[in-house]
């Protein structure tokens, strides 16, 4: 469920209409709903209720400083991958000890900056990663809590650019290999091992390979255990999928997902920690384009619109399908034509749908990609010299810019010259 719903013919965001917001800010622009991020936010918390947990959220889907303080105030940690994201957690008023650090090259300025601001724990990719973290903790006289990513060598069923848990995957360390990596983890100086780390990919539609991965690591807590490991914590991953289409049958609720964490692991007395991202902000989000042209081609037709594939990257990466509604209700029964869609980037890829069925629409009309909140924004791009576009936060009846679009010249006045030019 999102609140990006058609009241009196026009498509709202909440209680603002986005052409109003469009009309104000300008297109293409990205608009979210704190209503949205907050209700998918506790759907996790409430799935958990069961026992000690954290619903950290995975902000590389999306890490605008207004999402992640209305996440953090609502009392959600924070996934991180990079010092970036360390720093704009931080910023967001969330404290070290809500923040995971996850990532496979982690560099030895990223972990000392994480122990200096306060961590929750470091999930481990790697034995050279686990050697610098206990050399850097150790220069610095502290401990750095661990826990060690374990490789389940599952199938994810999802899309190959997003799944991390097989063998092939550069994620983790193999499962069959983690009690000799957690033997040389307790023998290192400054870590403590505090629990174990999965993460299979994103975008699953189905639990059963989340049950595979998670029965695993029951059998690998039980064994680190017997090995006289203390294993307090079981970091889950995230990648529970959300529906592109609203014609394809819906993935599992996260109430589904958090009964099948407490059947399979439930009974090892562990603080879970889970990590959505898509989840939480996929549908808290919109991507608001105008259309610049309608283009007559041989046996085809054009809509060509102002946002393009550096604006919205997941359609030319990854095939991905939004769909993509007209901001003004189309009337029940409106006769619809195939279009495809695209947008002005000088790349054929520059293509957001192809022969997808639309009502009649020309210059000037606005259209919504709904989906668009998470792995929008932050994977954009000013390919062609194109303006990151505005970002704006809806809650109630109000709105705000929360990303402006830059102007041209700050763009360009970016660049240097070297002192022959």
């Amino acid at each position: 469920m999102d609140h990006f719903l058609y009241r009196d013919g026009q498509l709202c965001a909440e209680d603002v209409p986005v052409a109003e917001i469009a009309a104000a800010v300008g297109t293409p622009v990205y608009v979210y709903s704190t209503a949205t991020l907050l209700r998918h936010f506790r759907l996790f918390d409430e799935a958990l209720a069961w026992g000690p947990h954290l619903v950290c959220y995975a902000m590389k889907a999306a890490s605008n400083q207004a999402i992640l303080k209305t996440l953090a105030e609502a009392g959600a940690g924070m996934d991180v991958v990079s010092g970036g994201e360390y720093a704009r957690a931080r910023a967001a008023g969330v404290p070290g000890d809500r923040i995971v650090f996850s990532g496979v090259g982690k560099t030895r300025a990223e972990i000392r900056t994480a122990l200096e601001g306060g961590i929750r724990q470091f999930n481990i990719e790697s034995e050279p990663e686990m050697r610098a973290i206990s050399e850097v903790a150790s220069e610095l006289g502290v401990v750095a809590p661990v826990t060690v990513r374990v490789n389940p060598d599952v199938d994810a069923k999802t899309h190959a650019k997003i799944a991390t848990g097989k063998s092939e995957n550069k994620f983790g360390i193999p499962i069959a290999k983690a009690r000799e990596v957690y033997a040389e983890a307790a023998a290192l100086p400054g870590l403590k091992v505090v629990g174990i780390d999965v993460h299979i990919g994103s975008q699953l539609t189905e639990l059963e390979p989340f049950a595979m991965a998670y029965r695993k690591v029951a059998e690998l807590t039980e064994a680190l255990r017997g090995d006289g490991h203390e294993i307090t914590r079981l970091d889950l991953g995230g990648g529970l999928g959300i529906p592109y289409t609203r014609s394809n049958e819906a993935p599992p609720l996260p109430v589904e997902y958090g009964a099948m964490i407490e059947r399979e692991l439930g009974h090892l007395g562990c603080e879970i920690e889970i990590e959505p991202g898509r989840l939480i902000a996929g549908n808290a989000g919109i991507l608001v384009s105008e259309v610049i042209y309608l283009k007559e081609g041989e046996g085809r037709n054009f809509l060509i619109l102002d946002a393009a594939m550096n604006d919205l990257i997941r359609p030319a990466m990854y095939e991905a399908h939004h769909d993509i509604v007209p901001v003004i209700e189309p009337e029940a029964g409106l006769e619809q034509s195939p279009f495809d869609i695209v947008g002005p980037v000088c790349e054929s890829g520059d293509t957001f749908a192809k022969g997808r069925m639309m009502p009649a629409l020309g210059a000037g009309d606005l259209v919504a990609f709904r989906s668009a909140g998470a792995y929008g924004a932050v994977m954009s791009s000013e390919y062609n010299t194109r303006a990151l576009i505005p970002e704006v936060l809806v809650k109630g009846d109000q709105f705000a810019v929360i990303r402006r679009r830059p102007s041209f010249e700050e763009i360009i006045n970016r660049d240097s010259l070297p002192e022959w030019l």
